[in-house]
This record gives structure tokens, sequence and C-alpha cells, in this order.
């Protein structure tokens, strides 16, 4: 607390003494979840046990603003209660900045955006800020912004390294998931329809031989749009993957269609399907076939136990997602109730037979409750009922031997304490 009171002091300091018209803000979160997990991500085995935790976010964020300057500074501490002793001298991960940028508008519509932040686009399913995961996902990223009436223009460019070393080193970078990224993403509304357009490249780096360290680049492109209506809402998504991982070649995409029809203000059903393709088990190949939504906010997609694409399912099966979502409040309770069927479009083998391509059934349960203007409890429930298939996908044991299921608790403070316009 006695180093954010004093960065708080240094920058209020700091702007108060400017000419300019200038706004000044700070919030805070705080937003502790419990969670039991039993079969959450992948199915129990007759070894294995649930487990549960509670874990804990602690943001604070500054925001400055004037005509041409935007700076924001976000610390965050996470941890799991009881990672640390009670009489611990510090918090066992510390205090991370989880935004630290400054966006400058050189010119009207036009600016630029450098330092540590988040990158959130569309529905999220390609570039996402991962809100759920405590941690939360921010890049070191600079963005050439333009921002018309009815477009936007984003240009994003990405270095990682591990060290600010004097010579290459002998090994590939592995800190995170990519070497360096450019990207490019345009939006458009043109009534009450938007589209928009993603061309993404990564690089990434890997041993080609035992001291030889090279560079592969595959690339995402695609559009995603969002017709909303006064009772009809539909958005659509079209993306495929090229380049090369390593040595192998890349050939992927995924498709998605989701229709949203409001019966009345207290009623609203959504259909939904999406398809991510996938490599045959067993296959020679050695083409990456299998669709990564690489920097996505995963867990709002494919039933929220995580089982396909939150760091497991890659480079397999692919996946089929058929899903019905209802939406209704029971008195000041807004409730979501959403079944997911799930099958793969590619061949699952297990001791040399081929298996049905139907892998379960994911019931989702999710209530949301606005205790007070800075307080929000939300609460969830899931099962998973496997199939015999998913068993000899994933491992562990299906329906008929072991319930597998998840359930969560989350209070989220919000409130803001601080904000001053000069």
């Amino acid at each position: 607390m006695k180093l954010t009171r004093t960065i708080y002091l240094s920058l209020l300091g700091l702007f108060a003494g400017t000419a300019y018209a200038q706004e000044f803000s700070s919030d805070l979160q705080i937003r502790p979840r419990y969670e039991y997990l039993n079969g959450f991500g992948t199915l129990l085995t007759p070894t294995t046990e649930h487990t549960s935790f509670i874990g804990q976010r602690a943001r604070v964020n500054f925001n400055y603003n004037d005509s041409k300057l935007k700076v924001k500074l976000a610390l965050q501490n996470v941890h799991t209660w009881g990672d640390a002793a009670t009489t611990s001298f510090s918090s066992k991960n510390g205090v991370a900045a989880f935004e630290a940028w400054a966006e400058y508008s050189f010119v009207d519509k036009w600016s630029t955006k450098v330092g540590r932040q988040p990158l959130s686009y569309d529905n999220q399913r390609i570039i996402g800020g991962l809100d759920w995961a405590n941690q939360g996902r921010s890049f070191d990223a600079a963005l050439i912004k333009y921002k018309g009436k009815n477009s936007q223009l984003d240009l994003g460019f990405a270095l990682n390294a591990d060290s600010e070393a004097k010579v290459a080193p002998v090994a590939p970078y592995t800190t995170d998931v990519f070497k360096d990224m450019q990207y490019a993403w345009y939006h458009t509304n043109i009534n009450k329809l938007g589209v928009s357009l993603l061309v993404m490249n990564v690089g990434k780096e890997y041993l080609k031989t035992a001291i030889e360290v090279e560079r592969s680049y595959f690339q995402t492109f695609g559009t995603f749009a969002k017709y909303e209506g006064k009772t009809i809402v539909l958005d659509f998504s079209l993306y495929g993957q090229t380049g090369k991982i390593g040595q192998s070649t890349v050939s992927a995409w995924e498709t998605a269609v989701n229709l949203g029809y409001v019966f009345s203000p207290k009623f609203k059903a959504t259909v939904g399907y999406e398809f991510l393709s996938g490599k045959d088990q067993g296959s020679s190949s050695t083409m990456v076939k299998s669709f990564s939504p690489i920097f996505g906010t995963n867990h709002a997609f494919n039933g929220f136990m995580d089982y396909f694409y939150v760091g497991n399912h890659a480079n397999s099966v692919g996946l089929n997602d058929l899903s019905l979502k209802l939406d209704f409040p029971i008195k000041k309770v807004n409730i979501s109730f959403a079944p997911h069927f799930f099958s793969a479009p590619n061949k699952i083998i297990s001791g040399g037979v081929e298996q049905d391509s139907y892998l379960g059934t994911e019931i989702d349960l999710t209530a949301v409750y606005k205790v007070y203007k800075d307080i929000t409890l939300t609460a969830g429930y899931s099962q998973m009922f496997a199939s015999d298939s998913m068993v000899a996908l994933k491992g562990g044991t299906g329906l008929n031997d072991i319930t597998n299921n998840w359930a969560y608790l989350m209070v989220n403070f919000n409130p803001q304490i601080f904000s001053t316009k000069k």
C-alpha cells in the first residue's frame, strides 16, 4: 500500500502541474473467486479427486488524459488464498504492472499507443483480454490507431526478448508464445451491421539444429460480422490459418454463427454452431491442420469447463460445438442456461478402432446479481456428460463411473476512488 500511495501522489502532483485541460481518475478492483473443481479441464480418473481453492485479483488503475495524451497505469496482485503464510513479509506473486501505456493523438483521428496493454477485438475469439483469468492478458506492443465516424483501424507491432542481451542466445525464445507479431484490424459500421477484418502474422522461434535458431511465421486472417436488430442478433466469423510453425506447414480454419432472438425484454434465446478444423488421429501428415485461437479469451467459448483450447486440445481432432443459450431474469438475478453438444470432425482412434464422433454434452448455468452499484455477485455450475469417445481422446473416466462438474462463486468490488478535472 505504501508503494501504491507513493505512485498515486506522484502522478497527481505531476498532472496537477500541467497547463492543459486534464482529467485524472483512479479505481480499484478486488475480485475473490471460490472454485470447486471436479473434472474441470479434463475428466477425472479413479485415482484423482476433486479440489477447491479461492483465487483473488487486486488491481488499482490510474488514468490520465488531456486533449492529446492518455496514460494508464494498472498495478495488480494475483494470489491464491493461503499461498503465503499469514506472517509472510510479502505476497508470493508480488505486484506487477498489468497495464503501463501512453497514447498520443498526433493529428485528428490518428494516434499511437505504446506500452503494456490488453488487446481485445470483436468477440475476442482470436485476440482477447482474458479477463476471466485473474492475471488477465496484456501485451508489450506499439499501435497506430485510426478512429473515424464509422470506421476504425489498428496496426499493431510486438517484439519479445528474454533480456537485453548483447548477442543473440543459442536457444529459441520461449517465455511467451511468440517472438514477434504484426497485425491489422479494420472495423466499419453499416447501419446495424458491424464488420471487421483481421490479418495477423506471428513469428515463433525453434531450434533447427543443435546450434541454429530459426524463426517461422504463420498467419491468421478472416472476418467477424455482427448484426444487432431490435429482436434479432446475428454474428458470423470465418478465419483461416496458413504459413509455418517450425518446419510444418499450416492449413487450418474456423467458422461460427450465432443467431439470437429476443422474445421479450425478459427472455432471449441464441442458437450457435462453431467448427474448428483438426486432424485425424494416427495421420502421418506433418501438416498442422488444427486451428488455434491463439490469443483468444477461450474460456468464453466451447463450454465453461475448459475442455477445449484453454491450454489443451492443440493439434488435435478439432471440434464441432452446437449450442443453445437461454438468457432470462428471475427477479433481480440474471440467469443464463447453456447446453453444448460436442463432436469431433476428424477421426478418433483407440486401440486401432475408430470411435464415434460424439464427445459429450456440457451444461452451463450462470447467475449474476448486482448487490450494489460497485458490487456484483456471479455464480456458476457446469457439468460434463462425457462419452466413451471423450474418454478415448482425453483419458479419464466417463459418465457411468464418475461425475465431472465444476462450480464457482465470485464477488467483484469495483469502486472509483478518485476523479478530478482541471
